[in-house]
């Protein structure tokens, strides 16, 4: 069942149009990922879902209310979790979740959701202490204390270390499985990859391309790269005839061969057959990353434009 719809949703700032026809739809339950590069307008499109921007054009339906219109019922299902999520330095843990708790009449208990987040014993910690992790987890304390149905978490693990990236996945993970349906803006191709049922791909305000990441993968069409390096003697030609091969070619003393999916299938037999051992033998996977490249001709490392 769709829980949010989003059509045609489109947003401007002056003569700039950050977010253009834009149309998507999440299921309940699931990890819906938006991802793109900074300035796609990934922030305002999930802002515009949370009822805190309006829409030029376009039409929002969320659990079937009008973020907008709706906004005081919407807040009882939806947690968020804001790019610049920030509190006061000399405010105190409990005291933040003390405040949203008060927001509810169906709170959760403060104890155990900080114990949870690994914020167990913090309540009297100021928010200036804690480390960037711990301020992102106390950040997702105040998203989820109301029970929420759906959460939006904005690039939830920008300025994180790889342990604490990985940590807060897991609890992205544990949402899931509870039923919390989430929205995931992130930059991060191992993210997206690693947690999300769908991707969206939002590139210049436009939506370029939605479906699983296995799914986005595939219909980019992208080749197979097998790297091996042997002491035989073995000619570029004889793989080049291959039918499943498009490309051979030698750098830094591997043989790098490009293919469709069976491609790694036929080179091994081609090697057994000469009685060839490669050595090192190594398929590289098509990430999301390449699949981005192939449907926006550039890598979300081509800018560094403010996120929007």
């Amino acid at each position: 069942m769709s829980v949010i719809e989003v059509r045609e949703l489109t947003k401007a700032y002056g003569d700039m149009t950050v977010v253009d026809h834009v149309s998507f739809s999440v299921e309940e339950g699931e990890i819906f990922a938006i991802l793109g590069p900074n300035g796609a307008g990934k922030t305002t499109t999930v802002e515009s879902v949370a009822g805190l921007r309006s829409p030029d054009s376009g039409t929002i339906q969320v659990l079937g209310l009008d973020p907008i219109r709706d906004r005081p019922e919407l807040r009882k299902h939806l947690g968020v979790q804001l790019q610049e999520s920030r509190f006061q330095d000399k405010i105190k843990v409990g005291e933040v979740i003390e405040t949203f708790t008060s927001f509810y009449t169906d709170a959760l208990e403060a104890g155990p959701l900080l114990e949870r987040l690994g914020l167990g014993g913090k309540e009297h910690t100021y928010y200036s202490k804690l480390s960037g992790g711990q301020q992102q987890r106390l950040s997702i304390a105040a998203a989820l204390v109301g029970r929420p149905r759906m959460v939006i978490l904005d690039e939830l693990t920008t300025g994180l270390d790889p342990k604490a990236r990985r940590d807060t996945w897991e609890l992205i993970e544990e949402l899931r499985d509870d039923g919390v349906t989430v929205i995931l803006v992130t930059h991060f191709m191992e993210e997206a990859e690693r947690l999300a049922n769908r991707v969206a791909l939002i590139d210049g305000g436009r939506l370029v391309a939605l479906d699983t990441p296995r799914g986005l993968v595939e219909d980019a069409g992208l080749e197979q790269r097998i790297r091996f390096s042997t002491s035989a003697t073995i000619d570029d030609d004889s793989i080049n005839r291959l039918p499943e091969v498009t490309g051979v070619s030698r750098v830094n003393g591997e043989i790098v061969v490009t293919g469709n999916e069976t491609a790694l299938f036929a080179v091994v037999s081609l090697l057994k057959d000469r009685q060839i051992v490669p050595e090192r033998l190594q398929v590289d996977q098509t990430t999301l990353d390449d699949a981005f490249l192939a449907l926006t001709g550039r890598t979300l490392a081509d800018t560094d434009t403010e996120d929007i």
